[in-house]
């Protein structure tokens, strides 16, 4: 049976050249804080590693911190940016359509005595400028805003954002976990303090990403233990899985205008040919000002794990969101969050594209998806 992958951004597979990369380093064992030969072989595969990241990103060297992926990445913004600055202040600002990963460590932090500001969101999912600046007080200490949402697509005025953050001298964290490879970033222009990625978003392993903390940043380690990662994150680095990383990252961002261009063209196609084709469809997110390869749609009178269901047994692979939130009962909050009804919100799905995702595909997707939503809407009766 044909089988369609559309839920990139959940994770994609890995690209050939990076497992085949991994393997051939593999040979490499040593403990790269060891001083001894083994260890010495490692630590120059680490250090290489971390310098293509730095210069694809257009960070320093010494400005590329390792993680074992985007959630620990964002936790160790928030709560090392919250417990290093807590003598300034207590008052951190985010938005109600972050990842969980910021979310939940949010609401963490309240225990802790932190107060926390949603800054509200369009129904493009684009936040609020102007409620940003009005929200920041003397002991604000943190903006947390992604750089582009997992679920909806919708890019963020990221650069505005910093911008306001530096002149009322607030640190600015940025989930760039599905921006990263898909817009072009660099982190000398961007004005950030903080960004989070992780590996396996774009095609590299799982388990392995990065936080780059700008130079002078006042953080507290996230992780207590050994002097790795220049004391600010102990533990034995992931060397097989950062030298991937590193590889995934330098094809994926080999051609980044050009390749998302054309992912863009066929996102498009699939957008207009579902809404064209099916009544009562809706797209969710902004229409231009979005991921390349997200479409995130609503099919009223529906649900969304009927949808995926029949979806899957036609070989095409989808979901209803975040990854991180599946089998949850609740409804998408990034969708409510938008003002999207909650009936609409339940028959909600998301279909991500890759630069391997072919015309074929999309001319597939498309002559399946009126009868599948048909059927779908005839078992709701």
């Amino acid at each position: 049976m044909k089988y369609i992958y559309l839920d990139n951004a959940a994770t994609m597979p890995i690209n050939n050249s990076v497992l085949n990369k991994m393997i051939e380093y593999a040979k490499y064992y040593g403990n790269p804080s060891s001083i001894h030969q083994a260890g010495r072989e490692a630590r120059k595969l680490l250090d290489k590693s971390r310098a293509v990241i730095a210069g694809i990103l257009g960070a320093n060297t010494n400005e590329i911190y390792f993680s074992s992926g985007g959630t620990e990445s964002a936790n160790w913004a928030l709560v090392g940016a919250a417990f290093a600055n807590a003598d300034k202040g207590k008052h951190i600002i985010t938005s109600p359509i972050e990842h969980h990963a910021v979310i939940n460590t949010c609401e963490n932090l309240k225990k802790h005595g932190y107060e926390i500001t949603y800054i509200p969101v369009d129904k493009y999912g684009i936040v609020d400028i102007d409620a940003i600046k009005k929200a920041i007080k003397k002991d604000t200490i943190l903006i947390s805003i992604m750089y582009a949402n997992n679920e909806v697509g919708t890019l963020q005025p990221v650069h505005e954002i910093a911008k306001i953050a530096s002149e009322h001298g607030v640190l600015f964290h940025t989930d760039a976990v599905q921006a990263v490879s898909n817009v072009p970033i660099n982190l000398g222009e961007l004005g950030v303090d903080m960004l989070s990625l992780s590996a396996h978003k774009f095609a590299g392993p799982k388990g392995v990403g990065a936080l780059y903390i700008k130079q002078g940043t006042k953080l507290s380690p996230f992780i207590y233990g050994g002097e790795q990662e220049r004391g600010r994150r102990a533990g034995t680095e992931n060397v097989i899985g950062i030298v991937g990383m590193a590889e995934a990252l330098k094809i994926a961002c080999t051609d980044i205008i050009g390749s998302g261009a054309k992912i863009a063209q066929k996102r498009d196609r699939l957008i207009n040919g579902i809404i064209d084709s099916i009544d009562g469809a809706q797209l969710n997110g902004h229409p231009t000002m979005r991921l390349p390869g997200n479409v995130n749609i609503s099919f009223e009178n529906t649900l969304a794990q009927a949808l995926l269901m029949r979806l899957d047994s036609a070989g095409i692979a989808a979901s209803a969101g975040s990854a991180c939130a599946s089998g949850s009962p609740e409804v998408s909050h990034v969708l409510l969050s938008m003002g999207v009804p909650r009936e609409k919100a339940k028959g909600s799905i998301r279909l991500t594209l890759s630069c391997n995702t072919t015309d074929e595909d999309i001319d597939y997707v498309l002559g399946v998806m009126p009868t599948i939503v048909k059927e779908c809407r005839s078992s709701a009766i």
